[in-house]
């Protein structure tokens, strides 16, 4: 993988989450306890072999570059290649990527690479590229589109689906609607050869016709030769309250989370020095995940609790999220809630929502 550059393009669409990160970004949202969403995509780009990268991000991205720091947690603080952010164009990826390639352009023509993969942050799961790559080299697409055949498309609502026909060429993307039967969900990952991908660019900013390359590709399947890759694992999309939700439940499963983080490709993060949880003998914990430096002393049930959270005495927490340095004081009772970083609890409080609801605090 020494011959392929990775691309992280940050063009999210946050409408539907924006309830619940307020000013930051997907990529930078906090998810199973300890991990960003971005560690996801860092992971497998690292793990597959490949040693430079690129994250193609909007302005106002404290959060996510305080995280990513040198890239030392992924192996990429190297003096050559390694990992470069671009946070500074005028252009928003989410209506406007194109801008911010062009604007960037020698840092992908320089970095001499042959193939390159673009793919997004909010795309879950553990993949090995070295597979698809190798898959594309093979054959004779000008572009190859990573997929996965879903059935419960509620979980996967504003993503993509690929029409494909007999000879497995993508003949149309089009947006998800509800539906009872399988379809192909577009990973919104695509190889190509480096020398393409600038040609895209370029034409895009001669014709002013597109901001944005996935609109390009989509436009011009008749032009293109775009093949597909099955992706067969564990795969969730962060794009919505729910979809975050849900994708963190998921990981409680310790079927998922066996295949997410103990297959042989570790997902790696940030390192902070925080002493071991703290259980006190009246705490009952079931089926929940908790990261370092958190005091527990009360009850949790199908919960996933960040870093510094307190339970004091009494407390009940059931299916529900806590981010970082959330405080419960005593005997409080909280259900299928999101509860955002530095709030408290007060003591005796309850906040009990139904299986059908989902509350942010």
């Amino acid at each position: 993988m020494k011959d392929c550059i990775g691309i992280i393009n940050l063009d999210e669409r946050e409408d539907n989450i924006r309830e619940l990160i307020s000013n930051n970004i997907i990529s930078a949202m906090p998810i199973a306890g300890r991990y960003k969403i971005v560690d996801f995509i860092l992971s497998n780009l690292t793990n597959s072999g490949i040693e430079c990268i690129g994250i193609f991000t909007k302005k106002k991205s404290y959060s996510l570059l305080n995280h990513l720091s040198n890239g030392r947690p992924w192996d990429l603080h190297r003096k050559k290649d390694g990992l470069k952010v671009f946070n500074y164009s005028d252009y928003n990826p989410v209506y406007d990527d194109i801008h911010s390639f062009i604007e960037n352009i020698e840092f992908i023509k320089f970095s001499r690479k042959e193939y390159i993969i673009i793919a997004p942050s909010y795309m879950i799961c553990n993949i090995n590229y070295k597979e698809a790559l190798e898959e594309h080299k093979k054959s004779s697409n000008d572009i190859t589109v990573i997929y996965k055949k879903i059935n419960d498309s509620d979980r996967f609502l504003y993503c993509e689906e690929l029409v494909v026909d007999p000879n497995n060429r993508v003949k149309e993307i089009k947006n998800i609607s509800k539906s009872n039967y399988e379809i192909n969900l577009n990973m919104e990952m695509y190889i190509m050869k480096t020398s393409l991908f600038i040609n895209i660019v370029r034409d895009s900013i001669m014709s002013g016709l597109y901001k944005k390359v996935k609109n390009y590709i989509k436009d011009n399947l008749n032009l293109l030769n775009v093949g597909i890759y099955e992706f067969k694992g564990y795969l969730t999309c962060i794009n919505s309250v729910n979809s975050y939700f849900n994708s963190n439940k998921d990981l409680l499963d310790m079927k998922v989370s066996r295949e997410v983080f103990y297959n042989g490709r570790p997902i790696y993060t940030k390192q902070k020095d925080e002493a071991p949880v703290y259980y006190s003998k009246k705490s009952k914990i079931n089926n929940s995940i908790i990261a370092n430096g958190s005091y527990i002393e009360g009850n949790l049930e199908n919960c996933i609790l960040g870093r510094k959270v307190i339970i004091k005495e009494g407390a009940l927490i059931k299916n529900s999220i806590l981010m970082d340095n959330v405080v419960v004081e005593k005997n409080a009772i909280i259900n299928n809630t999101i509860v955002t970083s530095k709030s408290i609890i007060k003591e005796n409080e309850i906040i009990n929502e139904s299986n059908n609801n989902l509350k942010i605090l």
